[in-house]
C-alpha cells in the first residue's frame, strides 16, 4: 500500500454576527472525503483568541500529523489565499466570540516578530490555478484570530518536521445576502480547489 500523509485541517465557527463560515463548511465536507494519498483529520475551532490556539495545538499533539493546514474566512478576497507570514500581534477591530477585543497586544513576548509558513504555498497555488480556481499568495493574515492561531502554530512547530500554515478563503455563495457586493465562491469549488492544494502539499512532502 502506498504511503499516506497524515494531514490535519482546521476551520472556524462563524463570527462577527455571520451565520456561516466557509472554513467550517469546508472542514465538514472534507471530513467525509477521500483524498488520494492523504489520511485526513479535521477540527473546527471557536473564534476565540486563546481557546482556538489551545485546541488546535492539542489536536496537533494528539495526531502528530505531517501537515497542518488551517483555514479561515476573509470576506472581500477574490481568491483562495495561502498566507506567507504570521506576525506577533493581536489587533482586532471587533471582539472575538467570547467578547475579547484585543488592541495592539503582543501574542508571545518570547517569540519572534514573525514566522513564515512551512507549507509549499507556491506549489499549492499552482495546483489550484491548474484546476481552474482563483488562487494567490497573501502577505498579510491580518491581526485577528486567524493570524493568532497561524502565529502560535508556526512558533510551536518551528524546527519540527511538521509543515504548517494558514489559508484564507473567500466568502461562500450562501453568504451573499449577508455580505452584499462581496466576491463569493461555490462551496463545491472551494472543496475541489483545496483538495488540489492539499494533494500538492502532500506530494511535495513525500517527494521533496
Amino acid at each position: 500500500m502506498a504511503e499516506k500523509s497524515k494531514v490535519l485541517i482546521s476551520g472556524f465557527k462563524p463570527f462577527g454576527g455571520a451565520t456561516l463560515n466557509p472554513s467550517e463548511l469546508l472542514a465538514n465536507v472534507l471530513e467525509q472525503d477521500q483524498i488520494p494519498g492523504v489520511e485526513l483529520f479535521t477540527v473546527v475551532l471557536p473564534v476565540e483568541f486563546d481557546r482556538s490556539a489551545e485546541i488546535l495545538l492539542e489536536k496537533v499533539q494528539q495526531i502528530q500529523p505531517q501537515l497542518v493546514v488551517a483555514f479561515g474566512q476573509a470576506e472581500g478576497r477574490t481568491a483562495i489565499t495561502p498566507e506567507k507570514i504570521a506576525i506577533n500581534m493581536d489587533d482586532a477591530s471587533i471582539p472575538d466570540n467570547s467578547g475579547d477585543q484585543r488592541r495592539n497586544v503582543v501574542i508571545d513576548k518570547s517569540g519572534l516578530d514573525s514566522y513564515f509558513t512551512t507549507l509549499p504555498i507556491e506549489n499549492m497555488v499552482d495546483a489550484m490555478k491548474r484546476a481552474g480556481y482563483p488562487a494567490e499568495i497573501s502577505l498579510s493574515a491580518g491581526t485577528f484570530v486567524c493570524n493568532h492561531i497561524f502565529y502560535k502554530l508556526q512558533k510551536t512547530l518551528s524546527g519540527s518536521n511538521i509543515r504548517s500554515g494558514f489559508v484564507h478563503l473567500p466568502l461562500v455563495a450562501e453568504q451573499s445576502s449577508e455580505f452584499p457586493g462581496k466576491f463569493t465562491m461555490q462551496l463545491s469549488e472551494m472543496v475541489s480547489a483545496t483538495r488540489a492544494a492539499i494533494i500538492a502539499a502532500a506530494n511535495q512532502l513525500l517527494n521533496p
